[in-house]
């Protein structure tokens, strides 16, 4: 009797995902289609697994080694000696390099990993000399890194996404962060070389996370958060400097009070 007339229910206790589903149905993702495009540059030695699709003026870096059935759009940039799975998605002028990737990778548009990390020291004479980034990064299965975001490789070490994990659009990973499985980065969130979030941790927009910090697995950063100390696991935070939900609403709601007498004439507590 909810329905409207002439239609059908499909009942379920989790009506996003069912509807994420179903509309994945008719919206599949778009699949590779075998070929080389006549503009695509293939280096030396590189190994494209059967079924890749190389689009109108990719490159394929020497050495580097595709599984099967990825797919690299226009202007994508594939660096020498990457190792991608099977089934990886490169939109148009995304790049990657030093890198190994598992299967299922997505980078969107303009998403840059492999990149030099931010790394130098100052000189006597008043310079900057750049430290060489020497590690790599490495993405776990089914990692989905947003348009335009930047993961940094490692200095010695490597940079880590756990498989699952999700990165939006304008996120910025430096070197040597260590991301666990299945974690959520929003945009324009930034996370400091060396620090270590573990599974399932959220950051969202805008925040921020200091560097050789430790993100409990099942931590939530709330949006804009200045991230200077610690998490523990399953600990909600807000706030510049960040601290736990209740503290951070606890102060907010007095303040407000203080504010109020103070228009009202009222002496503070």
């Amino acid at each position: 009797d909810r329905l409207p007339a002439g239609s059908l229910a499909l009942v379920t206790r989790n009506p996003a995902l069912g509807f994420a589903r179903v509309a994945r149905l008719f919206h599949p993702p778009t699949a590779a289609v075998a070929g080389i495009h006549p503009t695509a540059v293939i280096g030396d030695g590189a190994q494209l697994g059967p079924g890749c699709e190389i689009g109108p003026y990719a490159v394929i870096g020497a050495g580097a080694v595709l599984g099967a059935a990825c797919l690299i759009g226009p202007h994508a940039v594939v660096g020498p000696r990457t190792v991608l799975g099977e089934g990886c998605v490169l939109h148009a002028h995304a790049s990657i390099s030093h890198c190994l990737a598992g299967a299922r990778i997505v980078l969107h548009p303009g998403a840059r990993v492999g990149q030099e990390g931010f790394g130098f020291v100052p000189t006597p004479e008043g310079r900057f000399e750049t430290m060489p980034q020497l590690g790599r990064v490495v993405l776990g299965d089914e990692v989905e890194i947003g348009a335009n975001a930047t993961i940094d490789r490692g200095a010695l070490g490597d940079t880590v996404l756990g498989p699952g994990t999700r990165i939006d659009n304008l996120v910025m990973v430096g070197h040597n962060v260590k991301v666990g499985r299945g974690c959520i980065l929003v945009s324009q969130a930034g996370i400091s070389g060396s620090t270590e979030l573990g599974d399932y941790v959220a950051v969202a927009g805008q925040a921020g996370l200091a560097g050789h910090l430790r993100v409990g697995s099942f931590a939530r950063v709330g949006s804009r958060a200045g991230v200077m100390h610690d998490i523990p696991e399953k600990t909600d935070v807000l706030g510049e400097p960040a601290e736990p939900v209740r503290e951070f609403w606890r102060k907010q709601a007095l303040l407000k009070r203080l504010l109020a007498q103070v228009k009202t004439g009222g002496k503070a507590e």
